[in-house]
């Protein structure tokens, strides 16, 4: 008996959730994202999903199966929902409870409509943070009454062969048995696979300068540098240099009083993970972002990498809308590991009774279309 999982990526952006799942031989049918910026970079990446230019807070649950009509009610359903994770993150903890009320209340919404097989969510660890009863909490709540069985914990992509430290707060849930939830690939303990480096990830890129785009690397573009900058990153020693060597006639004088932020304008390490990055990693005044050796920020095409996107994935748009696209994604090799969990689960669990709603909307959707269908045909055959 064939086990296979379909799946609707709410918040798809560029389309790292997706690929990863695709890749793990799960079925993505829909990709749901509000930014049309992200569409071209979607689509012509993950070929035969639809995007839609959505908000969540007008997505229905009736929208989604309607445009994914092809699925069997053999297949189950998996929801991911992985928001932008700025509203969440330290610097916004505090702030943030209306945006994580409005996008969680909806992402609640949704499974209480559909009773999707399984779910996995990702975002920062400030996600859980917040204080009092906060949305993420009513969440964990719902999805108790609603008799899923969840697993949550702070996870860093650096274990499931990302090269570069990305805490980050995942969820699985599922109405049938444990909650799947893949082991540990990389690490310093015995048995584990090398955590992948900077060097691992981008030393086979071609140099390029500040400002200059390669004509044979897709995205291998860097952004310019103005020329006191160039002097800086010039004067940062290679191989995980600093700002605090630069000479007293480059030191900012923002930075003449103040200790913190201390990896602003540093460069990577060759041999270590990079720091996590940001929807501002192309630039070298907003953290370790500087090339190990030249005199530039990283590229685009290097924080993809960094990100563990394969050189295949094109981005579309300038290098601000790209870095944002990339900073944003869910690095693939992360979903792709919880995807191969999903699957494992799903082949453990074959010949269960499925009774989700979905199944019940999957079946509405159909006879619409089939009632549209014979409206259209009925009017055809009168005009002629």
């Amino acid at each position: 008996m064939t086990v296979s999982i379909t799946a609707f990526d709410v918040f798809c952006g560029a389309g790292g959730v997706t690929y990863g799942l695709s890749k793990a031989g799960i079925k993505v049918k829909v990709g749901v994202d509000k930014d049309e910026d992200c569409r071209l970079t979607f689509t012509q990446n993950n070929p035969g999903v639809k995007f839609l230019a959505s908000d969540i807070s007008k997505l229905s649950s009736g929208t989604l199966i309607g445009n994914a009509p092809a699925i069997s009610e053999d297949d189950f359903l998996l929801l991911a929902a992985c928001a932008p994770c700025q509203p969440f993150s330290s610097q916004n903890r505090y702030r943030a409870d209306s945006n994580e009320r409005t996008i969680l209340r909806h992402v609640e919404r949704l499974i209480r409509e559909m009773r999707p097989d399984f779910l996995f969510i990702e975002n920062v660890p400030g996600l859980q943070k917040v204080p009092g009863q906060s949305a993420f909490r009513r969440l964990i709540g719902t999805l108790a009454f609603l008799r899923y069985r969840t697993r949550f914990s702070v996870v860093d992509a650096a274990r499931y062969g990302v090269p570069q430290h990305r805490m980050r707060l995942v969820l699985t849930a599922t109405l049938y048995g444990d909650a799947p939830w893949p082991a540990w690939l990389h690490g310093v303990e015995p048995g584990l696979l090398p955590f992948l480096t900077v060097h691992d990830a981008i030393a086979k890129y071609p140099p390029i300068r500040a400002g200059e785009e390669h004509y044979t690397v897709p995205n291998h573009v860097a952004a310019k540098l103005a020329e006191n900058n160039l002097r800086r990153i010039a004067a940062t020693p290679g191989d995980g240099g600093s700002r605090r060597e630069w000479p007293a006639n480059l030191v900012l004088d923002c930075h003449k009083k103040h200790e913190g932020h201390s990896d602003v304008y540093g460069r990577l390490r060759w041999n270590s993970l990079a720091p996590t990055l940001t929807t501002k990693c192309t630039s070298l005044s907003n953290g370790r972002y500087g090339h190990p050796e030249q005199d530039r920020a990283i590229s685009a095409r290097e924080a993809a990498a960094l990100q563990s996107f394969e050189d295949s994935y094109i981005f579309y748009g300038g290098i601000q809308q790209i870095t944002r696209q990339i900073g944003n994604a869910v690095p693939p090799r992360l979903a792709e590991q919880f995807g191969v969990e999903f699957v494992a689960h799903a082949k453990n669990i074959r010949g269960v009774k499925k009774t989700a709603p979905w199944r019940s909307l999957l079946t509405k959707a159909r006879l619409a279309k089939n009632k549209n269908l014979k409206r259209n045909q009925n009017l055809t055959t009168r005009r002629d």
